[in-house]
Formats: C-alpha cells, sequence, structure tokens
C-alpha cells in the first residue's frame, strides 16, 4: 500500500507567492494561500509555517519560461527561490514547467495558478 504524501506548490513572483496543497491519493490539489508579506524573513516566516503544518513531503516549484520554452530571468529567479528552499528545509523540489498558468487564471490570482502547477504536477 502506497503512502499518502502531501504536497506543497509555490507559483513564485518577486511580490507574491501563490501556495496549494495536494496529495498522491486523490491526485487533487487546491489553492491555499497567497504569500505577500513586504520583506524576506517575513516571506521565509510564512513558509516555514506552512511548511511546519502541512508536513509536505515534495515541494513542488513552477518554472516559468516564454511560450518557444527558452528561460528569462524569472526562470532564474524562480529555481534560487527552489533552491533555497531545498536547503532552508531539506525537502526534495521539483520544478514543472509552468507556461501559461498564471496567465490563464482569472485576475491573476496565484494561489490557484499554484494549483494547476500542482495538478500538472499530479497529473503526470
Amino acid at each position: 500500500m502506497t503512502a499518502t504524501q502531501t504536497l506543497l506548490a509555490f507559483d513564485y513572483g518577486e511580490k507574491r507567492i501563490g501556495v496549494a496543497v495536494g496529495n498522491t491519493i486523490t491526485k487533487t490539489a487546491e489553492p491555499l494561500t497567497i504569500i505577500q508579506q513586504k520583506n524576506q524573513d517575513e516571506r521565509w516566516k510564512a513558509i516555514e509555517q506552512l511548511i511546519q503544518e502541512w508536513q509536505p513531503k515534495i515541494l513542488i516549484v513552477g518554472l516559468p519560461k516564454h511560450p518557444d520554452g527558452a528561460e528569462h530571468d524569472m526562470t532564474h529567479k524562480a529555481k534560487r527561490f527552489g533552491n533555497q528552499l531545498n536547503g532552508r528545509f531539506q525537502k526534495q523540489v521539483v520544478w514543472v514547467d509552468e507556461r501559461y498558468t498564471s496567465v490563464s487564471v482569472d485576475g491573476g490570482n496565484d494561489a490557484l495558478a499554484a494549483q494547476l502547477i500542482l495538478q500538472q504536477y499530479l497529473e503526470v
């Protein structure tokens, strides 16, 4: 019997970070919150609280790219964010191509974008 694994997904942005939660049994994801703290210390504290509360096995980070798949400035910032998550919390980080997730969400809701990123991971 496979153990349920809780997952947290992040739609990284410089101003906001969308967060979603899901699990490997139901293979469903739901939007959780949007982290909007002004400074980095507050952002990391908010992330730490979510990780302590949900105890995820894996952290999923959306990897933004140009429509043709080429990387850009935000690609590198999202990679850095994922590497920091791994270093701070010793959790496996998986990157998922997030092309079109933020723009396909009505009103730019970052938590919904994180849900789409996580759902994409769960459906693979």
